[in-house]
Formats: structure tokens, C-alpha cells, sequence
């Protein structure tokens, strides 16, 4: 594999996250708002953001702290949501180099998200350790400052104001859906059969033992595991 000495620059690296940083600065700043819209105090708001870096785990595991599920409940959730990183990681664990010990695979595991993954598989070479912790840092404080942000913005603006923001993220995670389920009819698919199951769960008067942790776990593993049996990924022969 042909090396480029750029890849393992941390000031390269650093401006290749910079804009993931400003998309996560808008999205974290949801977070912080509904965080303490919540009932939990701005400082948790942003403890949650530095010790993690999940939008979707956050902003799962803010509704299930809000209702009280037992833990087991929150830790199987947020191993559903976020076990594509673990996948991400091992993938991108093939393009690095030899600076890469078991100790820094470990501490840059931490910033792997969906855009982070996507920039540093698109490299054509071997990535070096500065550049990723370059690349994770800019995502990092977007991330942390946009929930210190939002969680601040959130005491000090109206009530209604603040309510009103807490439908930013849906709007995100539709835009986020809405390409790829109109350019790929089995995403589409999946996509149909986790809202049916959703509204099956919240509707139907049976389902109503159902915590909202489980209901997550349910949607997630049902939709995924029928996309695969129904529409699964062909290997290219080589």
C-alpha cells in the first residue's frame, strides 16, 4: 500500500474533522437542549457529550433516563445502536499502520462515529496515529461544546422556544433516511417495516408491557434481521 506522509500528520488530520465538527456543533446542541429540557442539570448535559459520542445513543438513553428503565434495559439498548462502531473499527482497523498499538486502537475507538469512519476509508493509504487523533479532536469538541451550548441556551430561552427546538432531531434523522431510502428500494423496506413495528408496539393495547428501551431493541434487530433474509448483499466475486 503506498504511503502518504500526510496521513499521519495531526494538523492534516485535524482539518479533515473540522467540518464534522460544525455538523456536530448543531446536533449536539439539540441534545443539550432536550437534555435539560429533561430534567437533567447542564453539567451531566455535558459529562454525557465527553464521555460519549453516539447522537443516536445520547438522545435514546436521555428518554430512557428520563423513564427510569432498568439499567440491563439501557445497556442492551445502546448495544443495539451503537454496534455498527465496533464494525466500523475493526474495518478501519485494516488501514493502519504500524504506530497503531493496542493501547492508541483502544483510545481512537472512542471517536469512531459514521462521519469519522467515512473520511478515514476514503483514504487511498496507510493512516498514521496523529492523523487520526487529529481527525477525532475537531468532532470531539464540536460535539462537547454544541451540548454545553444547547444545555446553557435551554435555561436562558423561553420555554416555548426551547420546546420548540426539541423536533430538530427528527427533522435530522429523516434527512438522514430519506436519500439512501429513495435511491435503494430494500432500504425503503426496512425503513416501512421499523415504523410498522413502532406503531404496532405504541398502538396496539398488548404491547403496552413493552418499555421504550425494548421497543428500540425490537424495531432495530426485527427490521435489519428480515432485510437480510430478504434482501441480502451479494459478494463480488474477485
Amino acid at each position: 500500500m503506498a504511503v502518504d506522509t500526510s496521513l499521519n500528520c495531526y494538523r492534516k488530520g485535524f482539518r479533515d474533522g473540522i467540518p464534522i465538527g460544525l455538523g456536530y456543533l448543531s446536533v449536539s446542541f439539540t441534545f443539550g437542549i432536550m437534555a435539560v429540557n429533561t430534567g437533567l442539570p447542564v453539567w451531566l448535559a455535558v459529562l454525557i457529550s465527553m464521555t460519549n459520542l453516539t447522537s443516536a445513543g445520547q438522545f435514546a438513553g436521555i428518554n430512557l433516563i428520563y423513564n427510569q428503565v432498568p439499567y440491563i434495559e439501557m445497556a442492551l439498548t445502546q448495544l443495539v445502536i451503537n454496534m455498527r462502531y465496533a464494525l466500523m473499527s475493526v474495518t478501519l482497523s485494516q488501514k493502519t499502520d504500524k504506530s497503531f498499538n493496542l493501547l492508541h486502537r483502544f483510545l481512537i475507538s472512542f471517536g469512531i462515529t459514521d462521519e469519522v469512519f467515512a473520511v478515514a476509508s476514503g483514504k487511498k493509504s496507510e493512516i498514521g496515529i496523529r492523523y487520526m487523533y487529529g481527525l477525532i479532536t475537531a468532532p470531539y469538541l464540536g460535539w462537547t461544546t454544541g451540548t454545553l451550548l444547547g444545555a446553557v441556551a435551554s435555561t436562558l430561552l423561553p420555554e416555548t422556544v426551547s420546546s420548540a427546538l426539541n423536533i430538530a432531531i427528527y427533522g435530522m434523522f429523516i434527512a438522514i433516511i430519506i436519500p439512501p431510502a429513495k435511491s435503494s428500494g430494500p432500504v425503503l423496506k426496512v425503513i416501512l417495516i421499523s415504523v410498522g413495528i413502532s406503531c404496532l408496539i405504541y398502538y396496539l393495547p398488548i404491547f403496552d408491557f413493552i418499555s421504550d428501551g425494548f421497543a428500540i431493541i425490537i424495531c432495530a434487530v426485527a427490521s435489519s434481521a428480515l432485510g437480510a433474509v430478504f434482501h441480502p448483499v451479494k459478494e463480488e466475486v474477485k
